[in-house]
């Protein structure tokens, strides 16, 4: 096979407009896998949820998807602050959240799908925007426009979290709380409390996953199944609760997955993108930018 330079580079640069997505998709299992240890299993399936819920109000508001996501952020945190206090109320306050807690994601999840087939059907469901047919030329690089628009938000969206997290009295108390909650308790800070305003957030970066996911392709009840592996592959990658290490390990992963798709064929990018996972742990077991113990 003859080396082709710009096919290479374009793979690479959409590898990691790719992996803005699963940066923005993985943001939030980083921050109730990693920081908060709660395995939230259902994280892709509220991303679906919110994918659904900009298609609706897209074509109620003709606004754009990817700033109805942002507006919609304060449900979605409400619902994730109540998804966090029933788990915490008959899960993790009775030290059941091992299985029990699983399994209690695992049915939100399923309830999550069956209501989406039985109010939309089995069908796909896509958005039109203005700019989804455009694209940015750079020399001999392609910048689709339907991709590179939520690239950006993305990352506009995962660096207002890292400031806040590093800024801010709150966000110095989540990071707390995923280190040592009971020296909060010292400081008269309740960790429930801060572990629900954490899992709101993670619910909140699924609703803008889902928003940037239905521009970049359309999406059906099921869709989450294909982000399931990858999400908790790229944080346990980058580090458990290292949210810069999350989204260096998934702009890795969109590349590897692109640049073999585009070499080998689509069949091949998974089982790449996935061996290398196992390489790192092999080496690395704490991730890319995990400490070691």
């Amino acid at each position: 096979m003859d080396f082709d330079f710009a096919l290479v580079l374009n793979g690479v640069t959409s590898g990691l407009l790719l992996g803005c997505l699963y940066a923005i998709a993985a943001v939030g299992v980083a921050i109730s896998f990693g920081m908060l240890d709660v395995v939230n299993i259902a994280q892709p399936a509220i991303m679906v949820l919110g994918a659904f819920a900009v298609v609706v109000l897209t074509g109620l508001t003709g606004l754009d998807p990817l700033l109805l996501s942002v507006l919609m952020a304060p449900l979605f945190w409400a619902g994730g602050a109540l998804l966090y206090a029933g788990y915490h109320r008959f899960f993790e306050s009775r030290g059941d959240e091992a299985i029990q807690g699983l399994a209690f994601f695992f049915g939100i999840m399923f309830i999550i799908e069956v209501g989406l087939v039985m109010t939309f059907g089995p069908d796909q469901h896509w958005v039109e925007v203005p700019y989804a047919s455009q694209t940015l030329r750079l020399g001999i690089i392609d910048l689709p426009l339907r991709m590179l628009v939520p690239a950006l938000v993305s990352l506009a969206a995962i660096g207002v979290l890292l400031i806040f997290l590093k800024r801010t009295f709150t966000g110095h108390a989540i990071a707390a709380v995923a280190q040592d909650k009971e020296a909060l308790r010292f400081l008269a800070i309740d960790p429930v409390r801060i572990k629900r305003i954490a899992f709101g957030l993670s619910t909140v970066f699924a609703g803008v996953a889902g928003g940037a996911l239905v521009v970049v392709q359309p999406v059906d009840a099921i869709s989450g199944h294909l982000f399931i592996g990858r999400v908790f592959a790229i944080v346990i990658m980058g580090g458990m609760g290292s949210l810069s290490g999350c989204v260096i390990a998934a702009l890795l992963f969109g590349v590897i997955e692109n640049v073999t798709a585009t070499l080998y064929g689509p069949s091949w990018s998974p089982a790449v993108a996935f061996g290398l996972l196992l390489l790192v742990l092999a080496f690395r077991p704490q991730g890319l930018f995990g400490s070691a113990s």
